[in-house]
């Protein structure tokens, strides 16, 4: 990571406390902070450029949202991804994906279906990128059609909601490059089961295009799990927690 990299940007109609808390959970849910990084207040205080007060609440936020812990002896770390906390992410969205696109079979215009298609277009020239950034906003901007499909207000607030504690597993996945080809195909068979109005074909790719992403998930933190055991870096969370 680089030393300069975690920058504030002010929002003239956000509190100071809020932007830090924001900009902290942007670094940690994109991997910038790294799962098992220390979160030093006087260090973060510098490299921000604010006091220690945004800070200390900004972590105490991120805990309440369990992308924080708090280890004994040693203060805030980010928190581990692990097997546990991910499936039951990825249990939850697996469910609300397939309803979305079941609802959206019904009920998708012939404008969004247009959308939908380019969407799978700038997905697969967002791998070409080889930016994981660029490639998860491509991911994301493409299920949100799908999910504002619906025209179900109270699903696009559960899916909202679930997004953002799913971002951090997105990137994971995302960051797996050996993963992109198929990830395009999966998106050309929900776009063209939608398109064709096929309730269980839509449904079905939904729920395999959350299964793979679990897969390929759980292979990393495994791997991870292997590499801390071997450095001895003394992680204090297991994978399978």
């Amino acid at each position: 990571m680089e030393k300069d990299s975690l920058q504030v940007n002010m929002n003239d109609f956000l509190p100071l406390r809020d932007v830090v808390f924001h900009t902290l959970r942007k670094a940690i849910l994109t991997g910038e902070l790294k799962p098992g990084e220390r979160l030093m207040e006087i260090h973060l205080a510098n490299r921000l450029g604010v006091s220690r007060t945004p800070i200390r609440e900004a972590i105490r936020k991120l805990e309440l949202e369990g992308l924080v812990t708090m280890i004994p002896r040693r203060g805030a770390e980010v928190a581990q991804i692990t097997e546990k906390s991910m499936k039951d992410v990825l249990e939850v969205r697996r469910a609300l994906d397939a309803l979305c696109v079941e609802l959206a079979c019904d009920r998708i215009s012939e404008e969004e279906i247009g959308r939908l298609e380019a969407a799978c277009a700038e997905f697969e020239k967002a791998t070409q990128t080889g930016d994981a950034t660029i490639i998860a906003r491509a991911d994301v901007a493409l299920h949100d059609i799908i999910v504002a499909a619906t025209g179900n207000q109270r699903l696009v607030q559960l899916v909202n909601n679930l997004s953002e504690q799913m971002y951090r597993y997105r990137f994971e996945y995302i960051k797996d490059e050996s993963q992109h080809e198929r990830l395009v195909e999966e998106h050309r068979i929900i776009y063209e089961s939608i398109r064709a109005k096929d309730k269980t074909a839509a449904a079905a790719a939904a729920k395999v295009h959350i299964d793979n992403q679990e897969k390929s998930v759980m292979r990393q933190i495994r791997l991870d799990s292997k590499a801390d055991s071997g450095s001895g870096s003394g992680n204090h969370s297991k994978a399978g927690e």
